[in-house]
């Protein structure tokens, strides 16, 4: 086999994962809208950016959302303005972020 080969074959099998790796960042619970219950199978994972801090919320299938957190009353908001979010005061703990067909329970500290 060519080294050229040999190299790309290395590469591929590098980028290859099982279905059992864990999705990177910290676990929260999440659950699909039709679901009645949350799960502890999503995670999120927190970057600074120019316009402030923005979390990426993965989905177990892959899926993700980046949301952007504002200081205006609402909380979070679409960090791509892809899709609006809807955004509901949880247990003062944390907030529930619905976006697209998932719901995302983030850990917030909830003003009253």
């Amino acid at each position: 086999m060519p080294r050229a080969n040999i190299a790309t074959a290395i590469l591929l099998l590098a980028a290859c994962g099982s279905s059992d790796d864990a999705i990177p960042g910290e676990p929260i619970d999440c659950r699909p809208i039709s679901a009645g219950k949350f799960e502890r199978i999503c995670t999120i994972q927190r970057t600074d950016s120019p316009d402030g801090r923005v979390i990426v919320a993965r989905a177990p299938d892959g899926g993700f959302r980046r949301f952007l957190i504002v200081r205006d009353g609402r909380g979070v908001i679409a960090a791509d303005g892809a899709e609006p979010v809807a955004v509901r005061p949880g247990d003062g703990a944390h907030v529930d972020v619905t976006a697209g067909d998932m719901v995302y329970r983030l850990p917030a500290k909830v003003a009253s």
